[in-house]
């Protein structure tokens, strides 16, 4: 059985939400979630909500962008951030004894940045750069150009880094309408691990959180809704064949996506063993890269199956990968593999609880999503109850190449 520390939660009077597992180390995590991402964005501003949080460590109205890089980096911390479809996150790591010093740091970039127009001049040459060199990589590209193509005419279908086109035309009067707008304290969850006491957590943020007034959202997601399969092939100068296929899957609040998470990392997940990594790479040799993956939304989902091959081998390799992907719609899966299929996903899971980075983000991740943890108990318990049969009703859902978008790159 799966065992962890249990976590403890609070609500501040402005409504930001704290969530705290006890870590006995002597290095403390901590982070500022937000629930705002690029499907927040309107759609001439593709790229806002990603820019955001590069300027975010531009300047506050108390410091300098070299005061807010030094604070931490100079008692041996870390200080970053990401962005996603839906969230934004501010997150460092430090020796426990500067839990004050990070939390203080954070709380003062996300309440009180100021946006220099000289910093947004030069951070938009920055993005720009990344976008250049991410468009010199068709093995990242193709996921974001299939998730355009699955979510077609949706926000959800923005890449996160925006266009050369969109980055160039930030204001900071489009910055500034996009915080007030979405970093909302109703949208926020503050995500600690560490070795202290909840009450020091709790006193501690609240010494430097109490003068943030309470605001709220009134701005309201599209679901999205108008999913058509299609085929898009695009010429590229590239060695290899680069391949997707898949399409509109399950939302992270449906209770089928615990049994597709079990599907997927059986199909192409992180292991050696890998239905796909077994069938393909490893008995022909075809392939060095090929994976599937499963990203849930708060209203919707994408499944995808990705490889990259020898054009002269594309062929072959999809038709092996369509024959991987009707062997788990045809045929139930044997009781004793499914065991082991489980135990594999539950020993994942408890690795991934050893990288403590990791577990503050995720338990801050579902305090946003969801309003609550699910223990590794109470995981291990859904996990365990999944049958052979649901998952044969799963693959038949999401699995059908009929159903399915396809994405080619190709020389």
């Amino acid at each position: 059985m799966l065992t962890e520390t249990a976590y403890q939660t609070h609500t501040f009077k402005n409504g930001i939400k704290l969530i705290f597992q006890f870590n006995d180390s002597f290095v403390g995590h901590s982070a500022i979630l937000v629930n705002a991402g690029t499907r927040d964005e309107n759609t001439d501003k593709e790229g806002l909500a990603h820019f955001i949080e590069h300027v975010l460590f531009k300047g506050t109205k108390k410091r300098k962008s070299i005061h807010i890089l030094n604070r931490l980096e100079v008692v041996g911390g870390e200080l970053n951030a990401y962005t996603t479809k839906e969230e934004t996150c501010i997150h460092a790591s430090y020796l426990t004894p500067y839990f004050e010093r990070a939390m203080e740091l954070m709380i003062d970039i996300v309440f009180n940045a100021v946006f220099p127009p000289k910093e947004i001049i030069k951070e938009q040459e920055v993005v720009i750069d990344e976008i250049r060199t991410y468009l010199d990589t068709p093995a990242e590209q193709i996921f974001d150009d299939f998730e355009s193509q699955v979510f077609a005419k949706h926000p959800l279908g923005s890449h996160v880094l925006g266009t050369i086109e969109s980055v160039s035309a930030f204001t900071q009067k489009d910055i500034s309408h996009f915080t007030k707008q979405n970093y909302t304290t109703d949208k926020m969850v503050i995500s600690v691990v560490g070795n202290y006491q909840f009450e020091t957590v709790v006193a501690t943020i609240e010494k430097h959180l109490h003068t943030i007034k309470a605001t709220t959202t009134t701005v309201k997601r599209n679901a999205f809704t108008k999913y058509k399969p299609t085929q898009v092939i695009v010429k590229k100068a590239t060695e290899q064949a680069h391949f997707i296929l898949g399409g509109k899957a399950y939302s992270f609040k449906d209770k089928q996506r615990i049994e597709l998470v079990l599907l997927n990392n059986i199909l192409g997940g992180p292991g050696m063993n890998s239905r796909l990594n077994l069938s393909i790479r490893e008995k022909y040799g075809y392939t060095y890269n090929i994976e599937s993956n499963y990203n849930a939304y708060s209203d919707t989902g994408i499944f995808s199956l990705y490889l990259a091959t020898d054009k002269k081998l594309l062929d072959k390799t999809i038709k092996l990968a369509h024959i991987e992907l009707d062997k788990l719609c045809q045929q139930a899966i044997s009781k004793q593999q499914l065991k082991q299929y489980k135990q594999q996903l539950l020993g994942q899971i408890a690795l991934a609880q050893e990288n403590k980075a990791s577990v503050m983000i995720g338990l801050g991740r579902s305090m946003l999503n969801h309003g609550k943890v699910d223990t590794l108990k109470q995981l291990q318990e859904k996990i365990e109850a999944i049958t052979s049969a649901q998952l044969l009703n799963v693959a038949h859902e999401i699995f059908d190449t009929k159903k399915h978008c396809s994405l080619l790159f190709i020389n």
